[in-house]
């Protein structure tokens, strides 16, 4: 019998949604770990949502709010994945610092050390993140509380404005810290002896 406060009744419906919502986690993981090694079919498979989510805009001519507030979103993952974890010019000016107080460990010039280019936000978790932005705008676009009116080539007109200028600073960042954040772009080749 149960009582206004909880009771054995509740334990085991709360047992049983316990176990359903584990099983559901567990599912779910086990499918991200299946898809994994395979970036080609999960990226053909954002872009095929990005273009049902476009197709979806232009036909329905509406939700442009969510379609801006998507391409803010995805702007900034992507900055996040341009943008190496550690950032040089603080890891400069402490190594200014460190020589100022005498010699380190460790070499701290280019051509002493291997320094790897560590992403802020790994590519599966920038693909992750945005396909689930996408299905969540794309399910967005069925309700009518969010197709606010609104003009919508100045928000077009400023994501543009918003994408050349970040873009703009992140390039002047990679050319002024010497960094490629693409892994076959610009490195050293050493051809097979």
């Amino acid at each position: 019998m149960s009582t206004p406060f909880g009771g054995a009744g509740d334990d085991i419906k709360g047992t049983a949604s316990v176990s359903h919502y584990n099983a559901a986690t567990a599912s779910y993981t086990r499918v991200l770990d299946i898809i994994t090694p395979f970036p080609g079919p999960r990226w053909a498979f954002t872009i095929f949502m990005v273009v049902l989510f476009m197709v979806r805009i232009i036909v329905a001519e509406g939700w442009y709010i969510v379609c801006y507030a998507l391409g803010i979103y995805l702007l900034n993952l992507f900055l996040a994945f341009l943008t190496p974890k550690f950032d040089p010019a603080l890891t400069d000016r402490l190594e200014d610092e460190a020589e100022a107080e005498g010699p380190g460990l460790l070499p701290v010039k280019n051509d002493e050390e291997f320094k790897p280019f560590i992403r802020r936000l790994p590519e599966f978790k920038f693909w992750l993140n945005s396909t689930w932005a996408i299905t969540i705008s794309l399910f967005c676009t069925f309700f009518t509380a969010f197709d606010i009116p609104v003009f919508w080539p100045i928000l077009l007109f400023y994501w543009v404005f918003l994408f050349v200028l970040t873009m703009r600073r992140q390039i002047e960042h990679m050319i002024r810290h010497k960094y490629v954040p693409f892994s076959n772009w610009g490195k050293k080749r050493y051809g097979a002896k």
